[in-house]
């Protein structure tokens, strides 16, 4: 498979109350918004999260947590898991907590990205979850988590990571396309 995507779903959740993968924004949970903005250009698309919530999810969708024994320890090891779970060239990484996310935005990242990893900044804030890696990452990813280090941008920087500025990728607001709903009055303000 050449595309494949990783939603994280396995964040704690701790600043918004509730699991954000089924917060709801426009009569949909925030990881069907992440499904939506993935789908045109993934082969597959797993969906990474806590094991207490896998049942939670739709018969049929394809479903991981972290790989041990790596467990619990961040984004970094629900990339790993990932990839772990499905093989492809490369792999578009996507937060479920970015319900105002597109796919054409997703679609414009792709097409920035020429090897290694690509990413987004905006106004000098980093988004390395909103991402797209080569398979060769995946080493790194697992040498990263044996060495107890969790920060995503380290791997990202070892691949040369290319970062985007994000008023490239859309037309819309940006602002409010790269925003996480850490808590549920960003929903009430947008």
């Amino acid at each position: 498979m050449k595309t494949a995507g990783i939603v994280l779903a396995g964040g704690l959740s701790s600043r918004f109350g509730s699991p954000k993968a089924f917060a709801e924004w426009e009569g949909r949970f925030f990881y069907e918004w992440s499904l939506a903005a993935l789908s045109p250009y993934c082969g597959k698309i797993v969906i990474v999260t806590r094991p207490e919530l896998v049942d939670r999810f739709p018969e049929g969708m394809l479903v991981t947590t972290d790989v041990e024994p790596f467990a619990g320890q961040g984004p970094i090891a629900g990339i790993l898991s990932g990839m772990e779970k499905m093989r492809a060239e490369r792999y578009i990484v996507l937060p479920c907590d970015m319900p105002f996310m597109t796919a054409d935005v997703i679609g414009r990242l792709l097409d920035c990205h020429r090897s290694g990893v690509t990413a987004v900044v905006l106004d000098g804030k980093y988004h390395p979850l909103v991402s797209v890696w080569d398979a060769a990452a995946l080493p790194d990813l697992q040498e990263a988590l044996k060495n107890g280090k969790r920060r995503v941008m380290d791997v990202q920087e070892k691949h040369g990571v290319r970062w985007i500025e994000g008023e490239l990728l859309t037309e819309d607001d940006a602002h409010r396309i790269f925003m996480n709903a850490n808590t549920p009055d960003i929903l009430e303000r947008s």
